[in-house]
């Protein structure tokens, strides 16, 4: 069964209207069949965004594994100085994303690429932040970690959101061995804000 970071040109297409409150602000993304939480917002992407809000991210921002850029597009809208890369490998989530980012007036902000993992980024960010696929596997996802502080910039920090039974633990321990700081910012319901900062 094709899944949210496949990509299946026979795969139909549904118009579907994102609705969240976040912030005090309301927002509508335009989604589609064959994404990631293709008809709300997905509740980790809520808990992180939440958590990093009151975080200090830097200017520049890896916004990995965008999806539909629920992620990248909110945080360019609350701050306009930000400059955001946003990518995905499902190609379908990236035309979203773009419309989405016109509809919210940040185009201009923010960059958004076809990349599996890291393949196609040719930068180094401040952070570099991500709900990872879990459902692509070990393989993928801990490429994201293995891989993330060679695209950040030195005090720069990876900040990932993971549930407990996804394997957070296992998560934190394998961040430990790869940076000297690494901090759960937040748990909620079963979900961990991971902080690795190099």
């Amino acid at each position: 069964m094709p899944q949210y970071f496949d990509n299946n040109d026979a795969l139909g297409h549904k118009e579907i209207s994102v609705r969240f409150e976040l912030f005090g602000e309301n927002y509508l993304l335009k989604s589609d069949l064959g994404v990631f939480s293709k008809d709300s917002l997905d509740e980790g992407t809520r808990f992180l965004l939440e958590t990093i809000s009151q975080e200090s991210l830097g200017q520049k921002i890896l916004d990995l594994g965008c999806g539909i850029g629920t992620i990248g597009l909110v945080l360019a809208h609350l701050d306009s100085n930000k400059d955001i890369t946003m990518c995905d490998v499902n190609l379908r989530a990236l035309e979203l994303a773009k419309a989405n980012a016109v509809s919210m007036g940040v185009a201009g902000q923010v960059q958004i690429v076809e990349s599996d993992v890291y393949t196609n980024i040719n930068s180094t960010y401040d952070s570099i932040i991500s709900n990872p696929p879990i459902r692509a596997g070990k393989k993928v996802t801990y490429r994201i970690y293995d891989e993330a502080s060679r695209y950040l910039n030195e005090g720069g920090k990876l900040i990932i959101v993971i549930r407990k039974k996804q394997g957070a633990p296992s998560v934190y321990a394998h961040l430990q061995e790869l940076f000297s700081n690494v901090s759960i910012a937040k748990k909620h319901k079963g979900y961990q804000v991971i902080i690795a900062k190099k």
